[in-house]
């Protein structure tokens, strides 16, 4: 079993790397650009077999470790 873990930036925060690609972007002429919030994909491979306790233990992994819950959402997908 895989999980795929989205990790963002919460609205609010500000994000100086997204605000960088946007900028590089533009001067790039990519035109059309508001605005651009970077993040992170975790993709972990799991002995588990249950989807539900996969997703309680990546959930878990994503409050003890993956991301800072202060500043940071996340997204679990379990795929069998």
């Amino acid at each position: 079993m895989k999980a795929r873990i989205h990790i963002t930036l919460k609205n609010g925060v500000l994000d100086p790397q997204g605000k960088a690609i946007q900028q590089a972007l533009a001067g790039l002429a990519f035109d059309g650009v508001e605005d651009v919030r970077q993040g992170k994909f975790i993709e972990i491979e799991l002995t588990e077999s249950d989807a539900d306790t996969a997703r309680v233990q990546v959930s878990d992994m994503c409050e003890k470790l993956l991301a800072n819950t202060v500043i940071e959402n996340y997204d679990i997908e379990i795929v069998a």
